[in-house]
């Protein structure tokens, strides 16, 4: 049976008044008159006090949550905030706590939702990444099985085979660094750390890098100029560090300007190394910079792979930056250039290197 509160409130309403009307009229003497004044007077009472009750205590919060439902259906999170205070009232308590749990679960709805499309962005650029290279090498290989009538001379074999293995060779880059972020993700890659000089390990990458550079007339210089000659000691993964390393100045000369400058500089403080790969280019809008971390992530679109890269080198960078208890921070003005910046820890009095 599903009774208003208003139909609630008549009948307490008309039970109290009988009671108190049968006892009024074998009590003390009351005229019939007054007694049936006296009932409607307590009706009228007894309803009004229990169906304000009802309203207040009950059914409106009742309500209340419904509305709240509402807000978060259409996420308007901001609306509910201001109402989410300690209440003593019990009902109200009860209102805020399903209101919060409904909020917590559309919450957990939308996450799933976006890493349902980061899933689908995902395998999207995974399958176009490996098809490229792919279909490079299985077209020039099929060339040379297809010529049939020897029409293609061995110099030209030479080069599609050449062609073929470079394509390979870039496949099989892109599957180590698959591989390579699903171990630093899943935290299973240890760093080695151990002790070396930060300035000889920059020093290197220059020179890896110098032919690179050459062509698009970038000049890369280490600062301050007056680094110290006995070196400058950090306690870190050198491997990874250099790969980290090559992952930023091989972007900074990419998106820096022609003829432009990176600068690679080495801050020392009294705990920590500040490193900072700083370029000259067109720089990054501030909606792109929290998001130039994610695999696959381009910035602009229409890059091919040989000037862009496969979108995995600051995907790995972020994380082997995180496993030496750092972060990378991104420093850009959209037409001034982008500095990328992360600290590395000094090796402790007394140290020995390994």
């Amino acid at each position: 049976m599903n009774l208003s509160s208003r139909t609630i409130a008549i009948l307490i309403a008309l039970l109290v008044a009988g009671v108190l009307t049968t006892y009024a009229r074998i009590g003390p003497t009351l005229p019939f008159r007054e007694a049936f004044l006296a009932a409607g007077v307590t009706v009228a009472a007894c309803f009004l006090l229990l169906y304000l009750s009802f309203e207040a205590l009950i059914f409106r919060e009742i309500n209340g949550i419904y509305a709240g439902l509402e807000h978060i259906k259409r996420k308007e999170f901001k609306k509910l905030s201001a109402k989410f205070l300690f209440r003593p009232e019990p009902v109200k308590r009860v209102r805020d706590e399903i209101l919060q749990m409904a909020e917590r679960r559309q919450q957990e709805l939308d996450e799933l939702v976006r890493l349902q499309a980061l899933r689908r962005d995902f395998l999207a650029d995974v399958s176009h990444e490996l098809k490229t290279p792919l279909f490079a090498a299985q077209g020039f290989v099929h060339t040379i099985l297809d010529d049939e009538d020897d029409d293609i001379d061995l110099a030209t074999r030479r080069k599609f085979l050449s062609k073929a293995a470079a394509s390979l060779d870039t496949l099989n880059a892109l599957v180590q660094d698959l591989v390579t972020i699903a171990q630093l993700e899943k935290g299973v890659v240890r760093m080695r750390r151990q002790r070396f000089d930060l300035i000889v390990l920059v020093r290197e990458i220059f020179e890896l890098l110098e032919q690179q550079a050459a062509r698009r007339g970038t000049t890369v210089e280490l600062f301050p100029p007056s680094l110290p000659e006995s070196g400058l000691l950090v306690i870190a993964d050198r491997n990874r560090i250099r790969q980290v390393l090559i992952n930023l100045i091989d972007n900074a000369i990419k998106y820096g300007r022609d003829h432009g400058r990176v600068v690679v500089a080495l801050i020392e403080g009294s705990r920590s190394v500040r490193i900072a790969v700083r370029d000259d280019g067109s720089g990054i809008a501030p909606e792109h910079q929290n998001r130039i971390f994610e695999r696959f992530y381009r910035i602009d679109k229409s890059r091919s792979r040989e000037s862009g890269g496969s979108g995995l080198g600051l995907a790995i960078s972020k994380h082997i930056v995180e496993a030496h208890k750092s972060t990378i921070k991104v420093k850009s003005t959209v037409g001034e250039g982008t500095t990328l910046e992360f600290k590395l820890s000094k090796p402790k009095s007394g140290l020995v290197g390994s």
